[in-house]
């Protein structure tokens, strides 16, 4: 019998638009741009300040998330470019990738709407909190290495492929919990907590978490809670929802960009001393049993819970570099594919150094991947995805 994975707590329907450097070079230069500007982007309030906010990230080529003033903002500026509605989210995400690999899931989602219903696979169902029907897209900008963007006193250029999210998503950001997952959660295998990134009101999160609390108290006692970081609207909330949930996480997951928040200064991410620091640090702040950090280089877990996951970090690395070479389609044999390609070496050389060093690491070097096109949103959540699609046959987790 296939396992039973609930995966949270909010869905989106993504703008993504198709990078196109001419039209971003002529709007930075129609608002007058100019590349002392990105050091300090402001409130995204207005399209010059949507433009600064894309370039400021892309000028150091990391990825990012954002809110906007207003959904129409964003709907407006999409419309500039070649744009494909998407579903996204990280538990839905993860969801669709699992279901490229015939593994069913259940969605918690917060908002829903035509696309939703049209967009989610078959075999994924879902519970919902909203009462009626709504659309806030996110807009999604993935911009490839070597991007060149025109500016009124200059050019910016992308060291890296990566992507950044806008939105203003009120559902997201009152994460209202359905009456329905706690009876979801009572005989599931495995569950996602992901999205509390989005809030803006202390007093809300705190209640969303007292129910979220009750929900998750309906989890067998051996179910596997995986909870995926992301970059908080309010940095100082992540530390209120990781001390209300620690207890009770068995996974901590977060990308490069999140590490260097929490360890407040910029790793080199090919330096074994720098990472085996870092994740030191980080891990000193976050004693989970497993805490994963996936980068473009390595994926390494560390606790006295990481060797029973070596499976899932490589099932984890295939899944997103698949996604990252193929976008949302894909199937098992082109997991197989992926697995073929060869692994970075400096990756290879990190997870070496740090699994030498402590006895509860252990790691996967990244695949490389040569593609003009790469899909930059939803690697992480494509790795999540691949991460429980092999957790959900491991054995039972000791209750805490």
């Amino acid at each position: 019998m296939s396992a039973r994975l609930v995966l949270g707590l909010g869905g989106t329907v993504d703008y993504e638009i198709r990078w196109d450097a001419a039209v971003i070079s002529d709007l930075a230069r129609h608002h007058g741009v100019r590349r002392a500007e990105l050091a300090a982007p402001g409130p995204i309030d207005d399209e010059r300040a949507l433009i600064v906010a894309i370039l400021a990230l892309l000028e150091r080529g990391v990825g990012g998330e954002r809110f906007a003033a207003s959904s129409d903002l964003l709907e407006t500026f999409a419309a500039r470019f070649e744009t494909a509605v998407t579903l996204g989210g990280t538990g839905v995400r993860a969801g669709i990738a699992l279901a490229n690999l015939g593994i069913p899931s259940t969605q918690h989602l917060v908002s829903i709407d035509d696309n939703v219903r049209r967009l989610m696979p078959p075999i994924v169902d879902w519970v919902c909190s909203a009462s009626a029907d709504t659309l806030d897209p996110h807009l999604i900008v993935q911009y490839p290495a070597g991007a060149v963007v025109a500016l009124a006193d200059g050019e910016v250029a992308a060291p890296a492929a990566n992507r950044v999210i806008v939105a203003n998503d009120r559902p997201n950001r009152e994460m209202a919990i359905a009456a329905e997952l706690g009876e979801r959660l009572r005989d599931a295998d495995a569950f996602l907590v992901s999205g509390f990134n989005t809030m803006q009101d202390a007093e809300l999160l705190a209640l969303r978490l007292d129910e979220l609390g009750v929900a998750m108290s309906r989890l067998p006692a051996g179910a596997l809670v995986y909870y995926e970081d992301a970059g908080f609207y309010r940095r100082e909330f992540a530390a209120i929802v990781r001390d209300h949930l620690i207890s009770r996480i068995d996974v901590y997951g977060m990308n490069e960009d999140e590490l260097q928040e929490y360890v407040g200064r910029t790793i080199d991410l090919c330096d074994p001393a720098d990472v085996a620091a870092a994740l030191a640090e980080a891990h000193r702040l976050i004693p989970v049993p497993a805490l994963v950090v996936h980068t473009r280089f390595w994926s390494i877990a560390v606790g006295d819970g990481a060797q029973r996951h070596r499976s899932a970090l490589d099932a984890a690395v295939r899944v997103s570099a698949t996604r990252y070479r193929l976008g949302d389609v894909f199937d098992a044999s082109d997991l197989d594919d992926t697995g073929r390609l060869p692994r970075h070496p400096d990756g290879a050389r990190v997870v070496a150094a740090v699994e030498g060093s402590r006895p509860d690491a252990v790691g996967v070097a990244a695949v490389v991947v040569d593609t003009p096109t790469p899909t930059t949103i939803g690697l992480g959540d494509s790795f999540v995805g691949g991460f429980l699609s092999v957790t959900r046959v491991a054995d039972p987790v000791s209750a805490p």
